[in-house]
C-alpha cells in the first residue's frame, strides 16, 4: 500500500481544509438542531382529579400519540430516550359528562413541558369513560419482604402490621377479585434484631382503585435460633385390620427454634406418621416417614430414621 508523503506546505493546507470542513459541519449542525420541528411521541397517560362519587373506566388505551414542536436538540434526545414521560389528564369534568378533551387541557399540559417544547395536538383528542358506583372493601395487608439474616438469626413470630386491614375503594366488579393488598418490598441485610418500619402500600395499576391508608407500620420479630432434638411417636395411617409393630416406634426430629420458644416446644407440637397403604397397595418393604404438624417458625434439620421397618400380625 502506497504511503502519501506531504511536504510542510501541503500538510498546512490539508490541516486548514479539515479544520474549515469541521467548522462548517459544526455550524450546520448547530443551525439545524436549533430550528423547530414537529415530531411524534407515544406517551402514557396519568389520570388525576377523579370524581369523588364515581368509579371511572377508560374506554381506550392508556397511551396517546403526541405531536410535539421542539428544537432539533429535543427531537434528538427524545429519540434516544427509552421511555417517554407521562402526561397528566384531569378528570374533573367527568362530574358533568362522560368524556374529556385534550384541546381543553393543552395549556395545562404544556406547562409541564420545557419552555422550548410545546404539544401541538394529541391523537385521540377525546377520551371516553364508563362509570359505575364506587364501593368500599376491607382487605388484609400482606407485607412483601426479603431479608438476609446473620447466621442463626431468623423471624421468630408472625409479622405485626398496623393497621392489619385497609380500605380499598373502586368499582364493585373490580373489588370482587381483590383478596389482599400487598406492600412495597421490605428489605434488609445482615439482620440480627427486630425490624420496625413504615412501609408504603403499592398503588393499583388500574385507574379508579384507591387504598387508604397508604402506609402501614410493620414490626418483624427476629431472634437467635438454636438446635433442639426431640423424639416423636409415629402414628400409623390407613391401618384397616392389622396389628402393626414399628421398628422403631419413634423418630428423632432435629430442628431450629428461637431461644424464647426453646423450653416450650415439645413432642406434642409435631405429628409424624407412616402410611400403611404404601405396603398394602404398593408393596413397600419400608414405610417412609411423613411429617405433618410442626411449629410455624421451626426449621426442620433432619428426621431420623426416614424409613421405618415394620412387622405385620393379622
Amino acid at each position: 500500500m502506497a504511503i502519501l508523503m506531504l511536504n510542510k506546505s501541503e500538510q498546512r493546507k490539508l490541516t486548514l481544509f479539515v479544520t474549515c470542513l469541521g467548522a462548517a459541519v459544526g455550524v450546520w449542525l448547530l443551525v439545524a438542531l436549533s430550528k423547530h420541528y414537529v415530531y411524534k411521541v407515544q406517551t402514557p397517560v396519568h389520570y388525576v382529579n377523579f370524581p369523588g362519587n364515581k368509579s371511572v373506566h377508560p374506554l381506550q388505551s392508556d397511551s396517546v400519540n403526541l405531536q410535539i414542536q421542539g428544537t432539533g436538540w429535543q427531537l434528538m434526545f427524545d429519540r434516544i430516550r427509552l421511555r417517554p414521560g407521562t402526561i397528566k389528564v384531569s378528570l374533573r369534568r367527568l362530574d358533568r359528562q362522560n368524556f374529556v378533551t385534550f384541546t381543553d387541557q393543552l395549556t395545562a399540559i404544556n406547562a409541564d413541558f420545557g419552555s422550548d417544547q410545546r404539544i401541538v395536538s394529541v391523537n385521540p383528542d377525546t377520551l371516553y369513560f364508563d362509570f359505575s358506583p364506587r364501593a368500599v372493601k376491607q382487605v388484609p395487608v400482606r407485607v412483601a419482604y426479603r431479608f438476609q439474616f446473620v447466621k442463626q438469626f431468623d423471624i421468630s413470630a408472625p409479622l405485626k402490621v398496623r393497621p392489619a386491614y385497609v380500605n380499598v375503594t373502586g368499582p364493585k366488579e373490580e373489588l370482587i377479585h381483590i383478596r389482599e393488598w400487598v406492600s412495597d418490598s421490605l428489605t434488609g441485610n445482615r439482620i440480627s434484631s427486630g425490624v420496625n418500619r413504615k412501609v408504603l402500600l403499592r398503588q393499583s395499576d388500574k385507574p379508579g382503585i384507591d387504598v387508604y391508608p397508604g402506609v402501614v407500620d410493620v414490626r418483624v420479630p427476629v431472634e437467635e435460633f438454636t438446635e433442639k432434638i426431640i423424639e416423636v411417636p409415629i402414628k400409623v395411617l390407613n391401618n384397616r385390620s392389622y396389628q402393626v409393630k414399628l421398628l422403631p416406634e419413634k423418630v428423632k426430629v432435629t430442628f431450629m427454634t428461637s431461644l424464647s420458644d426453646y423450653q416450650n416446644v415439645d413432642k406434642d407440637d409435631f405429628t409424624v406418621s407412616v402410611d400403611l397403604a404404601d405396603w398394602i397397595d404398593k408393596g413397600f418393604p419400608q414405610l417412609p416417614v411423613i411429617l405433618g404438624k410442626k411449629p410455624v417458625f421451626c426449621r426442620i434439620v433432619s428426621i431420623e430414621p426416614q424409613n421405618i421397618d415394620f412387622i405385620i400380625r393379622k
